[in-house]
């Protein structure tokens, strides 16, 4: 997720609400219940962090429960799962799951399974764009499958084993086109810089990454790997509606352990749901270049949970990195 300037100060903004409301609503609700734990495995300022403070802001009071963040880092979020694991089946702490979760899961780095865990509402699904320049003829989605019939085309990602590679191999794989070249970069920046230069074809991006340089002209968006089209980017078609059954996203989302009293899942789901409807969480999704489609509930999440997991696992195989 790009963090701009703008979005900087939001957030900033929101943490300070936030810190405040940790001591007004704690003072006002510590006696009736517990803090619940909000865990997370990535550090101060990025992308699971900000959408888990940017949740926890308003369910707190709707839950009229204090929400407290605990950081449990190391192998891709493994470390938080056994956390949570260890955890009482009580419905007083929260996981953001995400897709970094789904890779160390199908890699084996930890022993937790998809069915112990309990989905409670999505908060950010960020599709897979494949984003070339403007100039080139393969921004044209039929002509860009096309093209790749006949010839490989280099695909710019941000590392490899993980989602912007599965991305690019399970494309081509269910497409019936040329094994993608895979060209990995350290971070967003170099992406953007060797697609306008020419150097390589695609790049494996979500909105916010590029919609600076989308929306100036300079890169479009040839294909989305989402189930419908996005908003923001209406003429560009999904992977689905050219006949190839692909659908990618970096997500992140909530669960807590399977077990925990019906009700008090219940609770926890209308809860966020009801959070993520309010204007500070729709604020922040359109900084990142989203809008409210990527709040869901439980059911729909559970399904993207099973599904992103089972893509990832067949398209790590396929990469060689799990045997």
């Amino acid at each position: 997720m790009k963090i701009t300037k703008t979005f900087k100060v939001f957030l900033g903004v929101a943490i300070l609400i936030t810190d405040l409301a940790v001591i007004s609503i704690s003072s006002v609700f510590a006696a009736d219940k517990p803090a619940i734990q909000a865990i997370t495995h990535a550090g101060f300022g990025g992308g699971t962090d900000v959408t888990t403070r940017m949740m926890l802001l308003r369910a707190r009071r709707v839950l009229k429960q204090d929400m407290q963040l605990v950081n449990k880092k190391g192998g891709g979020g493994a470390v938080s799962m056994d956390y949570m694991m260890s955890l009482p089946a009580d419905g007083q702490h929260t996981l953001t799951w995400t897709t970094g979760h789904a890779v160390s899961m199908a890699l084996g780095k930890t022993k937790v399974k998809i069915s112990d865990m309990q989905p409670l509402a999505r908060g950010t699904d960020d599709p897979q764009l494949f984003v070339v320049n403007c100039k080139a003829d393969i921004k044209d989605a039929k002509k860009f499958i096309s093209v790749q019939k006949s010839k490989s085309l280099k695909y710019g990602t941000t590392h490899t084993g993980g989602i912007d590679d599965v991305s690019a191999i399970a494309f081509t794989k269910k497409g019936g086109l040329k094994d993608p070249t895979i060209v990995a970069y350290k971070g967003v920046a170099p992406i953007k810089t060797n697609l306008i230069k020419g150097d390589i074809d695609v790049g494996v991006l979500n909105l916010g990454e590029a919609l600076t340089e989308i929306n100036d002209g300079t890169l479009c968006v040839s294909i989305v790997l989402a189930n419908n089209r996005m908003a923001k980017i209406g003429n560009s078609p999904t992977a689905k509606e050219l006949g190839i059954p692909v659908s990618l996203s970096t997500v992140r989302g909530f669960v807590t352990k399977k077990g925990a009293p019906a009700d008090r899942v219940k609770e926890l789901e209308a809860g966020m749901m009801k959070a993520m409807s309010h204007n500070y969480y729709k604020n922040f999704l359109t900084e990142i270049g989203l809008d409210e489609t990527s709040v869901v509930g439980a059911d729909e999440w559970g399904k993207q949970m099973e599904e992103m997991l089972k893509e990832m696992t067949a398209q790590l195989k396929a990469l060689g990195y799990i045997n």
